[in-house]
């Protein structure tokens, strides 16, 4: 495995960790650099003729006024800019939710949305009745979704992160009748397409896709990536598409960039893409991968900087699939990450906030970010190491609040649940803690 220089890793890791805990795609000179998007959007036919744009906009991940700060306001003004150059450069397709961005997602897109007019654009949300399933809970969480998007009709509407909870999932829509209503909606027009998305064992798929018979899903929303396809332990990509597609069904990406991993893969894997393919990014890889797959009817991504929109109309304006040895050559690159000990966090923030005030996401991007430097953990009697770990611990003091640090966690485990990549959190926040607590202790 290459070696990044302690030199390279001081500064890669004190000026890269915001960026990364934001899940950036590319580099502010990579924003200077596409300036125009030459080319025309690719489109894919939806279930009712729909002309959709393989590139859609998830709003999962919207800025916030305080970059740094998943609570801090919403910035509007931002997100208005963004829509509106998406729509100008083609995108027509948004997905949001009602527990998006602290709640705040679903108002945020109605407000830059409704500026359009209504036939140029798909809007996607989601019954994310988790906390309270209850029929009145439900249903004011349906109704509230056609306010805040500011609309008389839903296009896509998805039961949200179903999985191996068969019980929750009889709890959330079949004992409370919400989806007899959905139904029902459906035929009325208010719902245009009705479907869901996946996160669990490739068993509870078989389970909910079969239901097509029954419900007739208009789509299915799951988790695919380069990654994911042959070389998780928890995803079967190539599973669920191929189930889908021999129902044809079609499929809504979602976490194409693995939570903004495959963008920020670790310095040799890197270098490999870029030399590959030297004007093309990281990120472009794995777009053009999923969109290869004709069954793919839009690719999510969460832009939440004009850098990651330009970078991601360039992937797909047009979109040019990749050839079989090209895919080849990505398997190569995730059998070869597979070795790194990346905490496989999405930062989708599901885990937030934490009863006792611990930034997950924040800890786990940080640590990551370590981990594409190639850096830990480090060896103690390589020259520069005491360097090397001081810079370290002040990174994570700076970007890790005291208080709100890993060494808080009591393993509660209020977060298990809550987590659609099944990271076993608590554990993960004890390994860090204790490494974070091993370079304290050094007194070199």
């Amino acid at each position: 495995m290459e070696k990044i220089t302690r030199r390279k890793f001081i500064g890669t890791l004190g000026a890269g960790v915001a960026a990364m805990s934001l899940g950036s795609a590319c580099s502010s000179k990579q924003e200077e650099e596409i300036t125009e998007i030459e080319g025309t959007m690719t489109y894919r036919e939806g279930p009712r003729g729909d002309k959709v744009s393989i590139l859609g906009y998830g709003a999962m991940r919207f800025p916030n006024v305080v970059p740094t700060d998943f609570s801090s306001d919403l910035d509007q003004d931002t997100i208005n800019e963004l829509v509106d150059y998406a729509l100008e450069h083609g995108v027509n397709y948004f997905d949001t939710a009602p527990v998006y961005s602290r709640a705040r997602s679903e108002t945020a897109v109605g407000i830059a949305l409704s500026r359009h007019p209504r036939s140029s654009y798909f809007v996607a949300t989601k019954l994310s009745n988790f906390n309270d399933p209850s029929r009145e809970a439900s249903m004011n969480m349906y109704q509230n979704s056609f306010k805040s998007l500011q609309t008389d009709h839903i296009d896509y509407y998805l039961l949200h992160a179903i999985g191996d909870d068969y019980a929750g999932f009889d709890r959330r829509f079949v004992e409370n009748g919400m989806l007899e209503f959905l139904l029902k909606e459906r035929e009325a027009g208010r719902i245009r397409n009705l479907g869901f998305s996946f996160h669990g064992s490739p068993a509870a798929f078989e389970k909910y896709v079969n239901m097509h018979g029954q419900y007739h899903w208009d789509f299915v929303q799951i988790q695919m990536n380069y990654q994911d396809w042959n070389h998780s332990d928890e995803c079967n990509a190539s599973y669920m598409y191929g189930e889908l597609v021999k129902r044809k069904i079609p499929v809504v990406i979602m976490e194409p960039l693995l939570g903004g991993g495959l963008s920020k893969l670790p310095l040799p894997l890197s270098k490999a893409l870029r030399q590959r393919d030297p004007e093309r990014s990281v990120a472009s890889w794995a777009f053009r991968f999923v969109g290869s797959y004709p069954g793919v009817l839009t690719v999510l991504s969460g832009m939440t900087y004009m850098a990651h929109l330009k970078d991601n109309l360039k992937s797909f304006s047009p979109l040019v699939p990749l050839t079989e040895e090209e895919k080849n050559f990505l398997f190569d690159i995730a059998y070869k990450k597979k070795n790194y000990d990346f905490v496989p966090c999405t930062t989708c923030q599901y885990c937030m906030p934490c009863p006792y005030g611990i930034n997950i996401p924040g800890i786990f991007s940080h640590y990551n970010s370590a981990v594409i430097a190639d850096c830990v953990p480090l060896n103690n009697q390589e020259p520069g190491y005491a360097k090397a770990r001081r810079q370290f611990l002040k990174s994570y003091l700076k970007e890790i609040e005291y208080d709100r640090a890993a060494d808080h966690c009591i393993g509660c485990g209020t977060c298990l649940s809550k987590c659609p990549q099944k990271i076993k959190i608590p554990e993960r926040l004890r390994k860090i803690s204790d490494y974070v607590e091993k370079l304290r202790r050094e007194n070199w």
